[in-house]
């Protein structure tokens, strides 16, 4: 068990990271809190789609003078710079939501902001 778990540490350690960010989502009512708890949840699928794309002993797949298969596949990697950007923007509209919202109501606490209705 140890060994297997030791063997496959990048999909454990993806898992403990998406598990912290997924517990700071549910139990903090700070707004800001919450954001940042789903970046962390963005982030371990990021890690996690990265690590499903390694090929051990591959090759970048550029083809030349003695490249040899296995070779990489960079599909994986596209997908996770196109989410880094879609991520980066949803924070930035969320941050500028939860200002107008501060701005608004005169707090970010998720449990007061309900009583506020």
């Amino acid at each position: 068990m140890i060994a297997a778990l030791w063997h496959n540490i990048d999909y454990a350690a993806c898992v403990v990271l998406f598990c912290i960010g997924l517990y700071t989502v549910i139990t903090k009512h700070n707004l800001i809190k919450k954001f940042m708890g789903l970046n962390i949840m963005e982030t371990a699928v990021f890690a996690f789609i990265v690590a499903t794309g390694v090929v051990e002993g591959g090759n970048a797949p550029i083809m030349g003078p003695g490249v040899e298969p296995p070779f990489i596949n960079p599909l994986p990697q596209a997908l996770i710079l196109t989410g880094i950007v879609v991520a980066v923007s949803t924070t930035a509209l969320a941050l500028g939501l939860v200002i107008r919202i501060w701005h608004q109501c005169g707090t970010i606490e998720a449990d007061e902001l309900r009583e506020a209705e």
